[in-house]
């Protein structure tokens, strides 16, 4: 299993990962985009951010990579980071199909992204996938399954996965939406000839939205490796968005907002990668002092207040506007 070579990496940062959502495509609904990214959006300029970026997570000993079919060319760019640096045998990439990117690179399109987690849908996108990555593709998870997703029920699905498993890749699932522990114990539930299908889950937790964390818990009890998204929820815990309770703790460590975000996340037992979605080399690194931040029970217990209610929280991430 892929995720077995950060188990043996001494780095403090090996258990963060870098996500490209935000440096794959011009729109999307982080907030502080206008700020983070170039004024021209253009694929040259992105990509030569995101190989910055990637360039700068290696060195500071990040070891997982996260991109999507859906995230514009991040698989593209991912690949051609990885072809110009050979030997970077101490990695794992990830990705991610079930999503197909629809806004032609442009940030006001009416619809950025379609859903499909049909069979058709896995076997054109695997292969582009494949043809982007190769054998540098560790990890390939179905995009944000929820309760009533058709890949938790296709017996037809299931068994090209598992096929594709029984070849080498790891084979998992993300996870989006109020009902997250619904979907996660749905998949868990999942098997092929006796056997659990999914190694991996990828859910959004983080201080706001908490509710996946006892089935995620579960998740890792069953072996599955857990891997967190949306650690800062899309902006809303980063500099000035943040609450005045994580700016106060933060001020007290002398770090930023999003490692205090990100470290309540790392010190969760079952975590076992914390993805930073940073669109900056600076936003990096000051996500990546999240490995050290030492948070005691009384900063906890003041976190825990900021606690949503899941629908009221989807509901709001629903109305961030693509830009």
């Amino acid at each position: 299993m892929p995720f077995a070579r950060l188990a043996t990496a001494t780095t403090p940062t090996c258990h963060i990962g870098l996500g490209l959502a935000a440096v794959g495509r011009p729109g999307y609904i982080n907030l502080g985009r206008d700020e983070d990214l170039p004024a021209e959006r253009t694929v040259d300029a992105l990509r030569e951010r995101t190989h910055a970026l990637l360039d700068a997570a290696y060195a500071q000993g990040v070891r997982y990579f996260d991109a999507a079919r859906s995230y514009g060319r991040s698989e593209e760019f991912l690949a051609g980071w990885l072809k110009d640096r050979p030997g970077l045998d101490d990695i794992v990439v990830g990705s991610k199909w079930g999503y197909t990117y629809t806004a032609d690179w442009s940030t006001d399109a009416e619809r950025h992204e379609v859903k499909d987690h049909t069979l058709a849908t896995y076997e054109r996108q695997r292969a582009e996938s494949d043809g982007l990555l190769g054998d540098r593709l560790d990890l390939y998870q179905i995009h944000s399954v929820t309760p009533d997703s058709p890949a938790l029920t296709d017996k037809e699905l299931h068994a090209k996965l598992a096929e594709a498993a029984a070849q080498g890749l790891t084979v998992g699932f993300s996870t989006s939406g109020p009902a997250q522990a619904d979907a996660i114990r749905a998949a868990l539930a999942v098997t092929v000839d006796g056997e659990p299908l999914f190694r991996t889950v990828q859910s959004t937790y983080n201080a706001l939205e908490t509710s996946a964390a006892p089935a995620l818990a579960e998740a890792h009890d069953a072996g599955l490796t857990v891997i967190v998204k949306e650690g800062m929820a899309n902006g809303q815990l980063a500099g000035p968005h943040a609450p005045d309770v994580v700016k106060e703790i933060a001020e007290r460590a002398g770090l930023g907002c999003d490692a205090v975000a990100l470290a309540a996340i790392l010190r969760e037992p079952w975590a076992g990668v914390v993805l930073s979605g940073a669109a900056t080399t600076n936003q990096l690194a000051s996500n990546l002092h999240a490995a050290v931040v030492d948070l005691d029970d009384d900063q906890l217990t003041r976190l825990a207040t900021l606690v949503e209610e899941p629908h009221a929280y989807w509901e709001r991430r629903a109305q961030l506007p693509w830009h």
